[in-house]
């Protein structure tokens, strides 16, 4: 892990339902595969990136994501 993380994404995949506004918004992260499973490119999140990720957790419909910021 390097100095620049601010954040790690956790998905709830028991509430997640694969709708993929989290993918629309931050496709570099999330991807809805063709079954609806939830897939993570990466779950560390860097300082640049929180506020896109923070509308993408916003944006759940389940309230399937969180992110757990870093010290």
């Amino acid at each position: 892990m390097t100095a620049d993380i601010s954040a790690r994404i956790v998905v709830d995949r028991d509430r997640c339902t694969g709708i993929g506004i989290c993918e629309s918004i931050a496709d570099d992260y999330f991807e809805v595969g063709d079954d609806g499973t939830l897939e993570l490119a990466r779950d560390q999140v860097p300082h640049g990136d929180l506020e896109r990720l923070r509308e993408a957790v916003l944006g759940c419909p389940a309230r399937a994501l969180t992110l757990t910021e870093q010290p």
